[in-house]
């Protein structure tokens, strides 16, 4: 336990470029208290003392805002940022290495027995706000944003947005750094029918018209994002 402790210790140095060293985090980090005092509910959920299990965690509750049953498994270098309002429910799975942000849910839709709550794979970013509902899966390395909602599994390697949770990219290797600026597929929409008006407007004589609503501006600025992104 000790050792897994310590990766989870390591994990939020390395992912909180506020935390200045493992002493602060210890004292003050509410969501490494939650996965520490989980970790010791856990121990006597699996020896079937279930009852001082629920007692350790809802104290942990009270104390951290961060609610995990005591079932759920969860793996190594897990980081709650922040932590308030995080709800992990009974069959949930995490993976190693996994970053979990404010007010996150790994919880159930109300209508599945048995395995109810979600399995997230290694390296997974939950961005603040979302929510992982079902039995689903959600690929290794892939990044949830924030306020989505997913009801369905997810390959490896994504980047979900949007209520429901929508693939808007698929890079095909794990993201190298944690970024919760995502990309917007309603503005991308909206550039893809202003280049289409643009073409038909330049069909028709009238690009310079008064009354034209295609936008070149717009779809400088996206596109110049985009390479960034892509640099």
């Amino acid at each position: 336990m000790f050792e897994v402790l310590k990766s989870d210790l390591n994990a939020a140095l390395k992912n909180d470029p506020a935390a200045r060293n493992k002493f602060e985090i210890w004292l003050t980090y509410s969501g490494y208290h939650a996965i520490r005092r989980y970790r010791v509910a856990h121990w006597f959920y699996l020896r079937g003392m279930r009852l001082i299990a629920r007692i350790i965690s809802q104290a942990a509750k009270r104390t951290t805002g961060v609610e995990i049953h005591p079932a759920a498994i969860i793996g190594q270098g897990v980081f709650i940022d922040h932590g308030a309002g995080v709800v992990i429910g009974e069959t949930a799975e995490v993976g190693n290495n996994v970053t979990i942000y404010q007010n996150v849910t790994l919880g159930g839709t109300g209508k599945d027995v048995g395995k109810r709550h979600p399995t997230v794979k290694d390296g997974v970013m939950l961005s603040a706000g979302c929510s992982v509902l079902g039995p689903v899966t959600i690929g290794e390395g892939t990044k949830i944003g924030a306020g989505s909602v997913v009801l369905t599994d997810v390959p490896p390697h994504c980047t979900v947005v949007g209520i429901p949770g929508r693939i808007v990219r698929q890079y095909g290797k794990k993201p190298e750094e944690l970024d919760q600026r995502l990309p917007d597929p309603l503005l991308e929409e909206i550039v893809r029918l202003n280049k289409r008006l643009l073409a038909l407007e330049d069909k028709l004589g009238v690009h310079n018209c008064k009354y034209s609503i295609a936008n070149d501006d717009l779809i400088n600025t996206v596109e110049k994002e985009k390479e960034k992104e892509n640099a």
